[in-house]
């Protein structure tokens, strides 16, 4: 699969920092990432929560979760999947308002806000005291803001990152989200072991971590800069010139520095030229109607939901339910296990973060995880195929035993193929493709997207577990859904997705304007080295500082 950036080695690190300079990597710009990358913990959380906290027996007892004279399998499918789900319906709309708080108010303020309405919906959810409608109308709170993160810290965190590091920087974000499945898997694991099952305390204490996570974002967002390419966009160019200085810890004549102002400048007024007279919904029309555009939120749709049906998302939600298919049957070990599957993804995220997205490139970290995932989820459609149901009282054979240790394993793989690909990859692809104008409009675009499609899939999985006589497909039925998706998946990566590692985000215009059908296959190839002045800058040497000081002139009569 074709890709981009830098060979493994010892030297990789130096290799794809050679061009970006030493101050640039400094104390400001890591507690910017700190803070905002932490907001991946949010939804995090939540899914790790949600997952583990449907199975403690002292919630399953408090809202009536298991099959009784007055209710079905179906219905307590339903009853569940309502509650799983509907932080993700919440998060439609939070993705949907976040792109006015951002264009409106700037990141910073958009982040607080966020946060005052993630904490109003988790008081109401663990204060429901067995109330149904309040849970639902709690957790649809909690989306609402948790369902702003996906928008706001990306758009952030592609904004203020040196553009070596970039995927590094937004794989922050993803790794934290695993960060925060991790601690919900383990705190419910402990309580399950330290706190009465008649107790409601032993859901509500782990549900305390959302505040203190979204108290540390609050705190956090007074001492981190905003976001220079937003003061651009807004016309505070004084500040935004500090803001970029500090976050580079560079003066702001560093040629380094007026690079990037430049081209946000350059890219901005090019822009705003191509869509005078557009009117209000001007931006909403340049997103469908230009070619570069419709083909970039094209990927972005495409991407979230060849993701959300490739089944990793729901085996973080349901990871209990699906242990208990392979074998894992009692309640503590359930949730173990469950806990090992949230470090394991968790460690992937970083992995991938640290060593892959940013020096093997996007495209083949994507695709390299997308075949550990079909494989996993390949061998464990063939297992539930193979081996019949195991129930509390059935032993399996020996050669049985084997497999289902097997599968369990590749469950893990799984979790390892998704960290590496599609989750990585979802909030990094959207982040990047769009221009300054749009970025807000067409991160918020795909991220609704992404929540409809979990939404749907939380609300579907555990219907499709069911039996074709109960109107599913079986849990091997599913199994064998998501590995045809995940197949289709790398079908669609190999064939459009471009190869964004160490391309500039002002230079992505050129790389989405050539003929649709080679963006994905030979894009990067084709625009390496050209489409901004900071890339210029890097291959240019001598001769594109002289670029850089003649465009630094014609921006300067610009504003005159």
């Amino acid at each position: 699969m074709g890709g981009g950036g830098q060979p493994l080695g010892p030297n990789m690190y130096k290799a794809a920092l050679a061009e970006t300079p030493k101050e640039a990597l400094n104390w400001r710009l890591f507690l910017s990432v700190f803070c905002f990358g932490l907001m991946g913990a949010a939804r995090g959380l939540d899914e790790g929560l949600i997952g583990t906290t449907v199975a403690q027996k002292s919630f399953v007892s408090e809202y009536g979760l298991k099959v009784a004279p007055g209710l079905s399998k179906d219905q307590l499918a339903n009853r569940v999947g309502n509650i799983t789900a509907m932080v993700q319906i919440g998060s439609v709309g939070g993705a949907l308002i976040a792109f006015i708080f951002c264009d409106r108010i700037g990141r910073l303020w958009a982040t607080r806000q966020l946060c005052i309405i993630w904490v109003i919906g988790v008081i109401i959810y663990i204060t429901a005291n067995g109330n149904y409608g309040q849970v639902l109308a709690g957790r649809f709170i909690m989306g609402l803001g948790i369902g702003q993160t996906t928008v706001v810290a990306p758009a952030y965190l592609a904004e203020a990152a040196p553009r070596a590091i970039r995927g590094l920087c937004i794989c922050i974000f993803s790794g934290n989200v695993y960060l925060g499945i991790m601690l919900g898997y383990f705190a419910n694991w402990g309580t399950s072991i330290h706190i009465s099952d008649k107790s409601s305390l032993q859901w509500i204490d782990p549900m305390c971590m959302h505040f203190i996570f979204a108290g540390m974002i609050f705190i956090l967002s007074f001492i981190t800069p905003e976001s220079p390419r937003w003061l651009v966009k807004v016309g505070r160019n004084e500040e935004a010139e500090n803001n970029m200085s500090k976050l580079r810890k560079l003066p702001a004549d560093h040629p380094y520095v007026r690079a990037e102002l430049i081209d946000i400048h350059d890219q901005l007024e090019r822009e705003q030229e191509a869509t005078m007279g557009l009117g209000f919904f001007g931006p909403l029309k340049e997103l469908f109607m230009i070619a570069r555009n419709r083909y970039a939120i094209m990927l972005g749709l495409g991407c979230q939901l060849l993701g959300q049906w490739s089944g990793a998302n729901s085996l973080t939600i349901y990871a209990p339910q699906f242990f208990s298919l392979l074998g894992k049957t009692g309640q503590s070990e359930k949730l173990l296990v469950t806990a090992v599957f949230g470090v394991v993804k968790f460690v992937s995220a970083l992995t991938c973060a640290f060593f892959l997205v940013d020096f093997i490139g996007r495209k083949r970290s994507l695709g390299t995880g997308i075949i550990i995932q079909f494989i996993a989820v390949l061998y464990i459609a063939i297992y539930l195929t193979a081996v019949p149901a195991i129930t509390s009282g059935h032993v399996p054979s020996t050669a049985a035993k084997h497999a289902g240790t097997g599968a369990i394993v590749m469950i893990y793989f799984s979790g390892v193929g998704w960290a590496l690909g599609w989750n990585s990859i979802q909030y990094l692809i959207g982040a990047e493709i769009f221009p300054l104008r749009l970025r807000s409009l067409g991160t918020s675009l795909i991220m609704c997207f992404h929540f409809v499609n979990q939404y749907g899939n939380s609300k579907a999985v555990p219907l499709m577990l069911l039996e074709p006589g109960e109107g599913g497909l079986s849990p091997k039925g599913t199994f064998w859904f998501f590995a045809a998706v995940t197949l289709l998946g790398l079908a669609f990566v190999w064939f459009f997705i471009p190869e964004t590692a160490g391309k500039s985000l002002e230079a992505m215009d050129e790389l989405f304007e050539l003929p649709w059908h080679i963006i994905g296959r030979k894009g990067a190839a084709l625009t390496a080295g050209s489409g901004s002045v900071s890339e210029q800058l890097n291959v240019g040497g001598e001769k594109a500082e002289i670029v850089v000081e003649e465009r630094v002139e014609n921006v300067g009569k610009t504003r005159v």
